[in-house]
């Protein structure tokens, strides 16, 4: 994968509000895939495809413990979108 295929994967998976609201609850520490359930009321499915997104960009690390998956964040992958988001900026004229 390329930088600009990275780039939009890391930027998709922070345009949506939903998902924004994920990565919000996650900032606490791991979370079961069950509380997140919970605490945004939506179906399991609809999870699973913003769990997909957030995991594939690498702005959110999984771990299967039981039945259930827990979520992290992960701290480099937001450091490497924050570098991303400083050289542009940085090269604005």
């Amino acid at each position: 994968m390329n930088q600009y295929e990275q780039d939009a994967n890391i930027f998709k998976a922070l345009s949506d509000p939903n998902r924004l609201m994920i990565i919000e609850m996650l900032q606490s520490g791991d979370k079961c895939a069950c509380k997140i359930l919970e605490e945004l009321n939506i179906v399991q499915s609809t999870l699973s495809h913003h769990m997909k997104i957030l995991c594939e960009s690498g702005l959110v690390e999984s771990t299967k413990m039981g039945k259930w998956m827990h979520y992290s964040l992960s701290k480099q992958a937001f450091k490497t979108a924050i570098t991303r988001l400083t050289e542009i900026e940085e090269k604005i004229v």
